[in-house]
């Protein structure tokens, strides 16, 4: 009989394996990557998909890196790590504890960005930025997507893929963080810590940028972005091909969801349908929700 590992089981067994006692382990949250806590450690506990087992060993070693050399990126724990259960892979992160007033502002992801992209280059071999790489995979295998639907979004990620490959990048190319936005910061008491490096590569920088902007599909300010900008150092709004990576960023957004959809999360699936009609409709100014 084939057993089902669930990720709460693969969190317990990668703890032990790793040692630590999981007595404790209660879950955080879950969007795209189931998350627990181990509270009597003060550890976070991130479960993801074993295809992302190398990516995983990749971010570690960079934020060992990144935090020896005093930049505040999100602590992998001193334990051995990624811990593979199929189907999953478990990585062991600082606990940082967030207050009730809300998350970082947009412009100190701006301070923490001109420090990152500053910085040498780190001695870890990163993968090339490869936009909507894995979307693919994820619309070809989706139960829950429409036909219709799905040959859209197969058909608009060819066409911005080659508008992509047609752009000039002003700030070069060196190692990203490749899915930075302020969601991804975490107050570390007064100070402000970047985490999920996932999808950490060598590519343009603009990149790291651009994800902020196509954040005023939630409610982003003007006044957000103005500051954002001033604390990089750098308005990507003067350059033309900030559309395009905005666009990309919608349809890379599509990715959980699709999956979560397909699971038979309802909630992700309304809100999916409603993100691809917009697309559709090219309504770049309509407003999304969280699932």
């Amino acid at each position: 009989m084939t057993m089902t590992v669930s990720p709460e089981s693969a969190a317990r067994m990668g703890c032990r394996a790793s040692g630590l006692t999981d007595h404790s382990l209660v879950p955080l949250h879950h969007h795209a990557t189931p998350v627990f806590l181990l509270a009597a450690e003060g550890v976070v506990v991130r479960v993801s998909p074993a295809s992302q087992q190398q990516r995983l060993a990749t971010a570690v070693s960079l934020t060992r890196w990144l935090v020896a050399n005093h930049f505040p990126a999100t602590e992998p724990v001193d334990v051995p790590q990624p811990v593979a259960y199929t189907p999953y892979v478990v990585t062991f992160w600082r606990h940082c504890p967030q207050p009730e007033h809300g998350a970082p502002p947009p412009g100190r992801l701006g301070e923490l960005l001109r420090t990152l992209h500053s910085l040498p280059s780190p001695p870890v071999s990163l993968p090339r930025h490869q936009p909507l790489a894995s979307l693919r995979a994820t619309v070809e295998a989706s139960t829950y997507l429409a036909p219709s639907d799905r040959a859209w979004l197969m058909e608009r990620r060819r066409e911005l893929l080659q508008a992509y490959e047609q752009l000039e990048f002003p700030l070069g190319h060196g190692h990203i963080h490749g899915d930075a936005y302020p969601g991804n910061t975490l107050w570390d008491g007064e100070g402000v810590r970047l985490g999920d490096w996932d999808e950490a590569a060598f590519g343009p920088r603009e990149i790291d940028l651009a994800n902020t902007f196509q954040g005023v599909r939630f409610g982003r300010t003007a006044g957000q972005l103005d500051d954002f900008s001033k604390r990089y150092g750098y308005d990507i709004r003067q350059w033309s091909g900030l559309s395009i990576l905005c666009e990309i960023r919608d349809l890379h957004t599509l990715g959980s969801f699709i999956r979560r959809a397909d699971q038979g999360d309802t909630a992700a699936a309304q809100q999916l349908s409603y993100r691809v009609k917009t697309l559709k409709n090219m309504d770049a100014q309509a407003q999304w929700g969280p699932a």
